[in-house]
């Protein structure tokens, strides 16, 4: 008995044996030698295959060498479980210098492009394998009967390529947000045509399309250790398809990102720690009456503790350490054209902001306001969409589109991929004001903390306009000066003289009035200083060589020029790819210090140059504007020794 029981253990144990892949090295014209190393090879590949793989595709797949392929290509897999080789290179593999020819292809020598390939196409044979004939007609008659139940008639074409494959990766919904095809938004269900994450790619094969795109990373997830810390999430994706991951060193705990703030005397290249985020907020930033700004703009603010302080509510307090993440337009002229955004002629990049700047930007300049509101996200989903935003960063490079492809759409875009959350998939909104009411009533953000004005303020969840801080100041001159203006745009509308004149008859609170308006004056002289140069600039353009503008115009032409990455990061690295790896950091930091040092000095080569450009008038204003705010600040000086106080500096 126990021989029979023997016996029907080793029959199973060949019967599983035989329920594998197997490679079938065809042999007929082949020498000893050859067939040695074409062996070796096959089995080299076989044993880098996940072990589901080898099991799902339990079939015999014959290789063979040929010389009907092109030169250029290294191998084929045809639809008949065939896999070709291209005969030219099999001498190479046999003496052994494949293995130290090196290549212009991603994975450096011959041999490793072999290995490589063989993968790459058994990876195509394993996504496009088809169900055993039971199996297909049993979900068929399902999809059948989901069609009739939803009023269809015969099976839909969306079911049959579905209910044909056994165990597709390149179709998966989860995989195509991550590979760079998502949902369009506004367009339920369709995906994007193109593929944007062409930056820092290993290969740029795999954006032809998303079976490519499988079989391109295929390689790399078994073949190059890196892997896991270069596309973390693309290789998390592999490993819970395929319950098996191939050995990867311990991944960095922070990722690189350069801070795209106008202070050219800083470091731009930063470390983002997702432990150190406490929060993520939808940032929005109200409308005003441009037309480009009339429904808002969209952001995510990073909520990030400062060093060795605990996360917790007091981490937003923390405002210097607060980052931004904002999807723009990046314009590479100085006017901003209504077509070109309607067009998508501007790439759409996902800048990292210092928020001090942000609130700036829009509270000071755009007196526009700033809505903070939390993202009700779980740890996981908040390290996960910190991991997202970093490769997308480095990754990104997109066409803006003003109505299908804004801020709204590449924000809800980001929050898709970053959180996976199932609540995201059916929301559609290209509208940034439409986006927050959709996150508040599916419960994803959390509105209330507008609810009291005051407390927002305090808490920074809300960030008033600076027109509604004037206007206060303005009735503080009102109140003590009686001045004859209603609104303070009228004040604002006086030249510097007319405003000096009050400043000798303020008193301490009216001269500190006068201080914060003043300086709004100056603020506003200097826009429309920017406008009249960039009028000007425009106007002589074409023949900017013969004009008094030659000068400043390169300057200003290679400030835009050389300013690009710090919104395409990926421009200061010339080889690897995804996520760039401590290896390169140091590279980094001395590429983008040198970048940021050129365009401190072309920054300040302009600034020299621009006055000696603009209306004399101007000219005069500004400097009125600047006299005014001496005279104001010794006044207050005077003031506040009269009543008592400590001298001021």
């Amino acid at each position: 008995m126990k021989a029979v029981w023997l016996l029907f253990v080793a029959l199973l144990s060949a019967g599983a044996a035989q329920a594998e892949l197997r490679l079938q090295l065809a042999t007929d014209g082949l020498d000893a030698a050859q067939r040695q190393a074409s062996q070796a090879l096959l089995d080299e590949a076989l044993a880098a295959l996940p072990p589901s793989f080898r099991s799902r595709l339990d079939r015999e797949v014959e290789v063979r060498w040929s010389n009907a392929l092109p030169d250029e290509a290294y191998g084929r897999a045809s639809r008949i479980d065939r896999l070709l080789l291209n005969a030219r290179l099999l001498p190479a593999l046999v003496d052994g210098s494949a293995a130290q020819r090196q290549t212009a292809r991603p994975h450096g020598s011959q041999r490793r492009e072999l290995l490589a390939t063989v993968l790459h196409e058994l990876t195509h044979l394993y996504d496009r394998a088809r169900l055993w004939p039971e199996d297909e007609r049993r979900l068929i008659r399902q999809c059948r009967q989901r069609a009739r139940s939803q009023g269809l008639v015969g099976l839909p074409d969306a079911c049959r390529g579905q209910t044909a494959r056994r165990f597709t990766l390149s179709d998966q919904p989860r995989l195509l947000d991550l590979a760079g095809w998502p949902q369009r938004v506004g367009r339920r269900g369709a995906r994007e045509r193109d593929n944007d994450q062409e930056a820092r790619s290993p290969d740029t094969y795999e954006l032809s399309n998303p079976r490519e795109f499988v079989a391109v990373n295929l390689e790399y997830f078994l073949l190059d250790p890196a892997y896991a810390c270069r596309r973390p999430a693309l290789y998390r994706h592999f490993r819970a398809h395929f319950g098996w991951a191939p050995a990867s060193p311990a991944c960095p705990g922070s990722y690189p990102f350069l801070n795209a703030g106008r202070d050219f005397a800083r470091q731009p290249l930063g470390q983002l720690d997702p432990e150190r985020v406490y929060a993520v907020d939808y940032l929005l930033a109200e409308a005003n009456d441009n037309w480009v700004s009339r429904w808002g703009h969209s952001m995510l603010r990073l909520v990030i503790c400062a060093p060795g302080r605990p996360r917790g509510p007091d981490c937003r307090l923390d405002l210097d350490q607060h980052l931004v993440l904002s999807y723009r337009a990046f314009v590479n002229d100085v006017q901003l054209s209504s077509w070109g955004g309607l067009t998508g002629a501007y790439p759409s990049r996902l800048f990292v902001l210092p928020l001090d700047q942000v609130i700036d930007e829009y509270t000071k300049v755009e007196l526009r306001s700033l809505a903070s509101v939390p993202l009700n996200l779980s740890r996981m989903e908040i390290a996960s969409l910190v991991e997202r935003a970093a490769e997308l960063h480095w990754s990104y490079d997109g066409h803006y589109w003003f109505i299908s492809n804004n801020c709204a759409v590449e924000t809800l875009k980001l929050l898709r991929s970053g959180t996976h959350r199932p609540e995201l998939e059916s929301l559609d909104s290209i509208l940034p004001n439409g986006l927050l009411e959709l996150l508040d009533a599916r419960g994803l953000a959390d509105r209330s903390v507008l609810a009291d004005e005051r407390e927002a303020l305090r808490l920074g969840y809300r960030f008033d306009s600076y027109r509604d801080r004037y206007q206060a100041m303005f009735e503080v001159l009102r109140e003590r000066l009686q001045v004859p203006q209603h609104r303070v745009e009228d004040w604002l509308e006086l030249d510097a003289a007319g405003r000096r004149a009050w400043i000798a008859r303020a008193d301490l609170r009216a001269a500190a009035a006068l201080l914060l308006l003043e300086q709004a004056a100056l603020r506003r002289q200097l826009l429309l200083a920017q406008d009249e140069l960039k009028r000007h600039y425009l106007q002589v353009r074409d023949h900017i060589a013969q004009s008094r503008f030659a000068k400043a115009g390169d300057t200003l032409q290679a400030i835009l020029a050389n300013s690009g990455y710090l919104s395409r990061p990926a421009e200061l690295l010339d080889s690897g790819y995804g996520l760039p790896q401590p290896g390169e950091w140091r590279s980094l930091e001395e590429r983008s210090s040198e970048r940021q040092r050129h365009l401190r000095s072309l920054s300040d080569a302009l600034e020299a140059e621009v006055r000696g450009l603009l209306d004399p008038a101007r000219i005069a204003e500004i400097e009125a504007s600047e006299a005014n705010l001496a005279a104001l600040g010794a006044h207050l000086r005077r003031l506040h020794e009269r009543s008592g106080g400590l001298q001021l500096p």
